[in-house]
Formats: structure tokens, C-alpha cells, sequence
């Protein structure tokens, strides 16, 4: 039974869709991460070249994903998506063609990259908002785990996978040759998607009199703020995933090469296998929770679980043995997993519905924006502090911020003053959701 759980939101045909797209378009993203590389070094280009054409990426990603949040909430998100794809298909046919001509140059690619990045900020917030239009809100919870799984597997995994196969036996072209085949497979999906019941954006404000109220800009993103402050659960969740990203990304992405090489006498290839350790355990735990129902304690459940599972994190900086370590990023994987599918059912089932995407892009945002602050940081930290030390407080300051925010916004009240159980009322008026005072 909860196997047929997992796979209950396939019987929906605009999920079919959906998802099928989804996943090839992130199989892609994933050749992409590999191709793009070895385009650079094909070309000429070192470190430098390299950070240039990434951080174009992730400018293009951060600047705009609080636009597309609104995008989101006041365009039509299936148009959005075509467009993403569209735009999508047409920077990496160029690419491909330039590099098969052998006239492309380091700009292309960083132009290049700078559109995907755009195109992603508009992506992720239209995808979180759509899935309440197409799905029961019983069936959030699955889609989301369905999310979880592939995402790893594929744009982790499979992916860089095969453009390295690809690089290898051909060239680098034709790796962007297959992300750009990939694309066009996606967009062709996505144009599948019906007219009739994704035609409409979610609807927004009205004024007194009945009328749509005047949006703006500004006037959009004060909307998303103050609901977000004013919503107890969805700010300290907020707060503590900003500094667990402050804390646990840098050390783990800059700091554990030389921890793999130091303590363990590895190289890249274990420091590889130990991020593929994790990403199978969060794309295990993403599909193992959902096939189960969404706990009825789900916030305690949710914090509690992604606070834990950082502990081992803070032993780090002791261990000796590949097993202990791997043991450390598969649990620190698990536990992402979970809270992540339970916390994207939450902004589904809970954000009304015209907000949906701003909150969805917001938390993206606070995401991003201090993932590189915290990779930038951990070097020069560690040439004055030892690198036990700074996982040894990174993973305790994590838990005890969890504890913190699990009190600090009532949660295991809230919970039980909000149930989302599937009789309950609001499983079945998404525009309901949050909309009684509970935020206090």
C-alpha cells in the first residue's frame, strides 16, 4: 500500500506530463554541470574561466528568482514553463552549433549560463505553484517525494554521468549536443500540459469593490515579506534554513576534500563517492516519505529531523574511518531528504495560493543567497581555526537552532491547530490555507 502511495499522483495526467518533462529536463542540468566544464577547459580555460562562467550562472539564478516568484503568481505558470524550456532549447542549440563549428568562445558559454540561471529562477517557483493545480493535496506529499527521488538520481548522478562518457568518447560538443536534445525532448512534454485547467494564473488580491486590486513590483514582494513575518512556522523555518546553509554548506563542500585527504589519506574519487552516499540517502528518504501519509505532527517532525540529523555533522573533524564518515553524510542525507518533501508539501498545502510562488521563491532565495557566502567563508576560517572545530560547532549550532525555532514559533501547536490530515478542511480549499489566525 504505500508503495501505490508513492505512485498515486501518476494517475493525474497533467503530473504525467509534468514530471516526465521535469526529469529530462534535469537529466540535462545535470550533463550540463559536466559539459560545460570540460567546454571551458576545451577552450582554453582554467580555475578562473571556469568561476566566471558558473558564477554568470548563479547571478542569473539569485537576481531573479524573486521575480520569477511573482511571475508565478500573477502569469499563467504553464505558459511559464513553455517559456523556461523554450528558452532553454534555444541557448544550448546555439551553444551546440557554435561548438560544432568551432567558433564558440568563453562569453558564449558564460551569456549561456546566465540565461539557464535565469531561466531556473523562473522554473522551481512555477513548478511549486502549478502542483496544487493539478493534484489533490493528499497527493502533495508523494509528488514532492517523486521530486526528491529523481532529482539526485538524475541530475547527480545519471546525467554527469553520461556527458562524461560523452566527453570522453567524443568531444565536449557533443555532450552539449545531448543537453541541448534533452531540452527540446522537455519543451516538446511540457506543450502537452492542458490549456483548459493551467490556463489561469492563481488568483490574486481584489480591492472593496470587487475588482482585481493594482499590483506592483514592490507592492508583490511587500505582500510575500509580510506574510512571510507574520507567519510564525514559515519565518523560523526560514531563519534556521538560512543559517544551516551559513554553517553546514561551506564546511561540507570546501572543507571535507581536505578532511577526506587528511584524516582518510583520499583523494577526489572518495570525496565523490562520499556526495554520492548522500545524495542516495535523500533521494531513499524523499521516496520512502512519499509513500507514507504526511505525519500528523509534521512541523516537529520536519525540524526535529533535519536538526538531528545534523549532529553528525559535528563529528567530523574526528573521524578516522571511511565508514564512520560515509555513515555521517548518508545520515546528514537522509534527513535532508525527509524534511525537504515535508516542507514542500507545507508551502503547498499551507501558503494561500496566490502567494504560493513568492513564498516558493523566497525560499529559494534565502537558500542561495548564502550558499556562496558560506563557501567564501570556510576557507579563510580554516587557515585560523581548525577545521574540527568548525564542524564541531556547525553541527551542534544546527540542532540547537531547530530546538530554538521549534519553540520560538509554537509548532507543536500550530500543528494541532492546523491539521493536514486528508479530512482535513483545508486539504480541499488551498486558497483557505493560513488563513485563520494561527500566526501569533
Amino acid at each position: 500500500m504505500a508503495a501505490l502511495r508513492a505512485l498515486r499522483p501518476f494517475a493525474h495526467r497533467e503530473f504525467r506530463v509534468l514530471i516526465s518533462a521535469l526529469s529530462i529536463s534535469i537529466f540535462g542540468s545535470g550533463m550540463w554541470a559536466v559539459a560545460m566544464v570540460y567546454e571551458v577547459i576545451h577552450l582554453g580555460g582554467g580555475p578562473l574561466e571556469l568561476s566566471l562562467v558558473a558564477t554568470a550562472a548563479s547571478v542569473g539564478l539569485v537576481g531573479f528568482v524573486l521575480a520569477g516568484g511573482i511571475a508565478a503568481d500573477r502569469v499563467p505558470q504553464r505558459l511559464l514553463i513553455i517559456a523556461v524550456e523554450g528558452a532553454n532549447l534555444a541557448v544550448i542549440a546555439t551553444i551546440t552549433a557554435l561548438a560544432m563549428l568551432d567558433v564558440l568562445q568563453l562569453w558564449h558559454l558564460a551569456i549561456g549560463a546566465f540565461v539557464l540561471g535565469v531561466g531556473q529562477a523562473f522554473f522551481f517557483p512555477a513548478y511549486s505553484a502549478i502542483l496544487p493545480r493539478i493534484l489533490p493535496a493528499d497527493d502533495l506529499l508523494a509528488a514532492n517525494g517523486l521530486e526528491g527521488t529523481v532529482r539526485p538520481v538524475l541530475q547527480q548522478a545519471a546525467g554527469p554521468a553520461l556527458a562524461g562518457i560523452l566527453v570522453a568518447a567524443l568531444s565536449p560538443a557533443h555532450a552539449v549536443a545531448g543537453v541541448a536534445v534533452c531540452h527540446l525532448l522537455a519543451f516538446g512534454i511540457v506543450n502537452f500540459l492542458s490549456r483548459q485547467t493551467l490556463g489561469l494564473a492563481a488568483p490574486g488580491a481584489v480591492g472593496s469593490d470587487g475588482t482585481p486590486a493594482k499590483s506592483s513590483l514592490f507592492r508583490d514582494l511587500a505582500e510575500g515579506f509580510s506574510y512571510t513575518i507574520r507567519t510564525p512556522w514559515l519565518l523560523w523555518t526560514l531563519i534556521w534554513a538560512c543559517l544551516s546553509v551559513l554553517f553546514l554548506i561551506g564546511p561540507i563542500e570546501v572543507l571535507l576534500p581536505f578532511v577526506v585527504q587528511d584524516q582518510l589519506g583520499g583523494d577526489s574519487r572518495m570525496f565523490g563517492f562520499l556526495l554520492a552516499i548522500m545524495g542516495v540517502g535523500s533521494a531513499i528518504a524523499a521516496l520512502a516519505t512519499a509513500s507514507l501519509r504526511l505525519p500528523r505532527r509534521y512541523l516537529t517532525v520536519m525540524v526535529v529531523t533535519w536538526g538531528l540529523g545534523s549532529l553528525p555533522v559535528a563529528a567530523i573533524g574526528f573521524m578516522d574511518s571511511f565508514w564512520m564518515l560515509g555513515a555521517a553524510m548518508l545520515i546528514f542525507g537522509v534527513t535532508e531528504g525527509i524534511g525537504t518533501v515535508i516542507w514542500g508539501t507545507l508551502l503547498q498545502r499551507r501558503v494561500p495560493r496566490h502567494l504560493l510562488g513568492r513564498i516558493s521563491s523566497l525560499d529559494f532565495f534565502v537558500s542561495l543567497a548564502l550558499m556562496p557566502v558560506s563557501m567564501a567563508l570556510a576557507g579563510p576560517i580554516a587557515e585560523v581555526v581548525p577545521i574540527w572545530l568548525i564542524f564541531f560547532v556547525g553541527g551542534l549550532a544546527c540542532p540547537i537552532m531547530a530546538f530554538v525555532a521549534l519553540f520560538a514559533a509554537r509548532m507543536m501547536t500550530d500543528e494541532i491547530q492546523n491539521p493536514l490530515t486528508a479530512d482535513a478542511s483545508d486539504a480541499s480549499d488551498p486558497e483557505a490555507a493560513d488563513t485563520q489566525p494561527d500566526a501569533v
